[in-house]
Parts: structure tokens; sequence; C-alpha cells
């Protein structure tokens, strides 16, 4: 018996269908190649420093966004350089009991980071190294003051203070 065109053509689409169907990946590797250089793009535009949830920091119209360099954080009984505890104390006794300890365990601490960086170049020579001083709204000036000095006199000139960035809009309310 002769098969009608109809017929013929519902055959050949059954056979098509009941075939297993393929995953095309070109497709899928396009697009996991895109989203990979979109996020590497736009990865590098947020900068974010570790902080304590106790810790508030000073506010500031700053502009300027941090750059990946040493991180000296002060908290409020103590000092911690790239997340290494170096001195322990208590910021309300004497100056005399606090100053001295600290000087040398922050110089001996940060002496050590510079000798494993490379060396500085001539130009880098003027400015020093780069550091951030990440302190509490309430640290003493005399704590920050005694810090920056430290770290000056040991090849970290380069000094920034991290804050909080405040708004335009509570800058422009009287």
């Amino acid at each position: 018996m002769k098969q009608s065109f109809r017929a013929k053509r519902m055959l050949k689409q059954n056979i098509r269908l009941a075939q297993s169907s393929k995953l095309n990946l070109v497709a899928l590797m396009d697009i996991f190649t895109i989203l990979v250089f979109f996020l590497m793009v736009n990865q590098s535009d947020v900068v974010v420093l570790p902080s304590n949830k106790e810790m508030s920091l000073p506010q500031s119209v700053s502009e300027q966004l941090p750059r990946e360099q040493v991180l000296l954080t002060v908290t409020p009984n103590g000092v911690l350089l790239q997340g290494k505890q170096v001195w322990r104390g208590d910021w309300q006794q004497a100056a005399e009991l606090w100053q001295e300890p600290l000087s040398v365990a922050v110089k001996q601490e940060l002496q050590y980071l510079a000798g494993r960086a490379a060396p500085l170049n001539t130009e880098q020579q003027a400015v020093g190294r780069p550091i951030t001083i990440l302190a509490d709204a309430t640290t003493p000036y005399a704590v920050l003051r005694r810090l920056m000095a430290i770290s000056a006199a040991t090849e970290y000139r380069d000094v920034s203070l991290a804050v909080e960035q405040r708004s335009n809009a509570l800058e422009a309310t009287p």
C-alpha cells in the first residue's frame, strides 16, 4: 500500500523527535566567557577595607578610593598590622606606659614587612611605602600621631587614614 504524503511527513517527524536532543555547548561557553570578562572588569571598582563591628570610622568627604597596601588597624585595646596583633594595651593609661612598647612592636613589624617587599626605586624613595591607618573615631589623636611618626621612621611615609565617606546631602544641610 502506498503511503500518503502526510503519513510520510508524520513518520519522518516522529523519527526526528524520537532522537535525543543535543546540548549546544558553544553558545553556553560564549555566555560564560562574556560573563567572566564582565566580572573581571567590574570587580576592580569596589574596594572594601576590613573592619570590626565595634569600630566606627570617622566621617569625611574624601573622594579617593583606598588602595591595596599595608593596613594598620587601631582598636580600643591594641594595634593590628595586616591582621596580626602586634601590641595589646589600654590607651587610658599614662602615655609613658604604652608609648615605648608600642613603638618597638610596630617598628619591628613594619621593618619586617618592608624587608619582605621589593626594594624601592628612586621615585618611590621620595614618597615612601604606602600604609593605611584604620582607627576608630574615638581613638586619641596622640595615638594616631605616634603611629604616623613610627610609620614615617620605617620607610612608610605615604600615610592614608581610612574614613567613612559622608554623602554630599549631609554636607549641604546646616
